[in-house]
């Protein structure tokens, strides 16, 4: 079930003489069996001597395969005199992570600073997971380029094609000169995944598509951002852009049809089982709502057993000599706009 909050297995028990049909469904409940991990062992910082106590920098954080309170995240860094760790919720889906300078750094006395990130879950009991931080204190520009926002949030349609317009980012720096000329780049925490779907323009700020979107594979995307000034020592200023797909129509509905009792009777009892009808479809909310019809003029009815679930079920009267076979015509539409649909066949015939 991936990361859904609900998990269940749906299983149809059919039994002959009478014949009935049950359904069961099995809930599946999550256990604190994923500790957080990092997608690298370690994450290295470049940080100036001359960056003024308070200053912040981006730190990745963790990610856990559990749902709910065993994949609720909180974090701490080991005992240090020169950073403290600042999280910030931003959205239900991530946590803000940066390191904030305590005091002022010294290359001369220490170049080299390391500290142990460590990732806590929520279960009980708990499990961790831990990076290496490695921060190399650079000599010593004194305004670094700062963003608006920390955090900029995009919705964007899964259809939408490359070249798109994403977002355009601008950082304003203090200093003059070469000093206050600003480059855009991913920060070292954004992964190749991330790199294969977006793009950005070094010089104007500008995060366009480069690749295919797809909501039912990945719905969010977190790219970090560094806008670096033309300095000899260069200062950089961060920001995160968090893009949400939103899922469109694009996934026709599916459907299995298993006949149990084939040819029937021309005398069977109305009410009668001939075929249990499955339905799905990938997309999400309406788009993914699906509701089953028949040909029209056949002495047949769908009946709805369970969501997604119907039974072709005899509803009227069958005569031989008058009908000797029928083509069952089933259409399985969903509630986009416009609706997708598919259709599948069955052929009865009457003994």
């Amino acid at each position: 079930c991936g990361r859904s909050a609900e998990c269940s297995i749906h299983l149809e028990v059919i039994v002959d003489r009478p014949l009935q049909v049950f359904h069961v469904e099995v809930e599946v409940r999550d256990i604190n069996d994923n500790p957080p991990k990092f997608s690298r062992p370690e994450q290295r910082l470049s940080i100036l001597e001359s960056r003024m106590p308070d200053s912040r920098f981006p730190v990745e954080g963790a990610s856990d395969m559990d749902i709910g309170s065993n994949a609720a995240l909180s974090y701490k860094v080991n005992p240090n005199e020169y950073f403290d760790l600042d999280i910030k919720r931003k959205e239900e889906e991530t946590n803000v992570l940066q390191l904030v300078l305590k005091k002022p750094l010294d290359r001369e006395e220490t170049h080299e600073h390391r500290l142990l990130l460590t990732a806590i879950d929520g279960g009980k009991p708990e499990l961790t997971g831990t990076v290496q931080l490695l921060i190399d204190v650079l000599d010593a520009n004194d305004n670094a380029p700062e963003f608006d926002q920390s955090v900029y949030n995009v919705r964007l349609l899964e259809s939408t094609p490359n070249e798109t317009l994403v977002i355009k980012l601008n950082a304003s720096d203090a200093d003059e000169g070469m000093n206050k000329e600003i480059l855009y780049f991913f920060s070292n925490l954004v992964l190749e995944d991330v790199k294969s779907k977006f793009t950005i323009d070094s010089t104007s700020g500008e995060i366009k598509v480069k690749g295919a979107l797809d909501y039912e594979d990945r719905k969010l995307y977190e790219i970090n951002i560094d806008a670096v000034d033309r300095s000899t020592f260069p200062l950089a200023g961060h920001c995160k852009v968090i893009v949400k797909l939103v899922d469109v129509n694009d996934n026709v509905p599916e459907m299995a049809i298993t006949s149990l009792f084939l040819p029937i009777k021309e005398d069977a009892q109305l009410g009668t089982v001939i075929a249990l009808i499955s339905v799905s479809d990938r997309d999400s909310g309406v788009n993914g709502q699906v509701t089953c019809s028949l040909t029209p003029h056949v002495p047949f009815k769908l009946v709805s057993t369970f969501k997604n679930y119907y039974s072709l079920v005899l509803d009227s009267a069958l005569d031989r000599e008058t009908v000797a076979n029928y083509h069952v015509v089933v259409t399985a539409r969903d509630g986009g706009s416009p609706s997708l649909w598919a259709t599948a066949s069955v052929s009865v015939e009457v003994a």
